[in-house]
């Protein structure tokens, strides 16, 4: 058995000074430590020693073993080196001097329209908030005037967490009583954020979604004031003016609560699949903030009122970009993002 590892030994010794590139490396390491390598073969061969020799002799085997191991590796980490600085040698000389492009990035659409709408609020005195997107039960449901089991609940298909009471936020009017609290009445804020619902997708609707949720509480606030934020807003968006229509809609933390809808921009209200062939596309649920909610956030309804609205910022992006599809914004089709500039 000694014999049988000197052999290999020298073999090993004699092969390994005619190796010159790393493909001959791993060729003499599968030739003496592969499966069917000459040390494997071997260990197959211990059977036949007597058992009072098979530890002996199974130490000296595992001795050769690593020997050759740290051998192979010492010899691919310098054959790896010259191959590396011989490309570099051999390589052409770099012009600092010569000209070259620089290419920029560009802002997601939602966040060009975040942004605008953001400029747009300041400069009305509103201030801009943010909310995380993990929330518990009560603030997404109970603070809004939603109690445990109330069917309104069922319009919201909820990602709910394994932590209890714990969810992704369905709505940005989750940040409502959470910011009543921090600054009372008098107050303007708006509190854009990502929302979660886990609804089948389409040409208008995704699970994952942005909105902008805008509060205004103070005294002798109406429905006029909701009307001519809204009617602001929208005309500095678009830079244009846009058709617009305000119908009935339930919402448990408004009362009375609208849908304000606007002509849809990609078919002239002709009809089309982002607004489910109707002409129109739901963009702003809206409405004057029910008591229970105002009380819930520490402020007095009979001493104030306030209006909510939940701006759509996925839907607004489409109306403003000409994207036919909602899907294509959480795509990440650098083909079909990259052509938004910065503003």
């Amino acid at each position: 058995m000694n014999s049988k590892v000197n052999d290999i030994k020298a073999l090993f010794n004699e092969k390994l000074s005619s190796v010159s590139s790393s493909q001959q490396v791993e060729e003499l390491r599968v030739e003496f430590l592969g499966k069917k390598g000459l040390v494997a073969e071997l260990m197959s061969e211990l059977k036949n020693i007597p058992n009072e020799e098979k530890k002996e002799f199974g130490r000296i085997i595992n001795v050769l073993k690593q020997e050759i191991e740290q051998t192979v590796s010492e010899k691919r980490t310098a054959i790896l080196e010259a191959e590396q600085q011989k490309i570099i040698d051999s390589a052409e000389q770099y012009d600092e001097s010569l000209p070259y492009e620089i290419k920029t990035g560009s802002y997601h659409p939602i966040t060009l329209v975040q942004r605008d709408l953001e400029r747009i609020f300041t400069s009305m005195g509103f201030s801009i908030e943010n909310y995380s997107e993990i929330v518990d039960d009560y603030h997404c449901f109970e603070a809004l005037n939603i109690p445990k089991h109330h069917p309104a609940r069922d319009m919201q298909d909820t990602y709910y967490l394994s932590t209890e009471n714990q969810l992704l936020k369905t709505h940005t009017s989750a940040a409502q009583n959470a910011i009543m609290k921090k600054y009372g009445a008098p107050l303007r804020a708006i509190f854009p954020g990502r929302c979660f619902r886990n609804e089948s997708t389409d040409a208008c609707h995704e699970n994952t979604f942005f909105q902008m949720e805008g509060i205004m509480i103070d005294k002798d606030i109406s429905i006029s004031n909701l009307i001519y934020f809204m009617k602001t807003m929208l005309s500095e968006v678009f830079q244009k003016d846009v058709t617009v229509r305000l119908r009935p809609g339930f919402f448990p933390f408004v009362e009375p609560g609208f849908e304000l809808d606007i002509k849809c921009l990609n078919c002239g209200g002709e009809g089309c699949p982002s607004c489910k062939n109707s002409g129109w596309l739901e963009l702003c649920p809206c409405g004057m903030i029910h008591p229970n909610v105002l009380s819930h956030g520490g402020i007095d309804p009979e001493e104030y009122t306030g209006f909510a609205f939940g701006l759509g910022l996925t839907r607004l992006a489409m109306m403003k970009y000409g994207v036919k599809d909602i899907r294509t914004f959480n795509s990440g089709s650098l083909k079909a993002l990259s052509q938004f500039k910065n503003e």
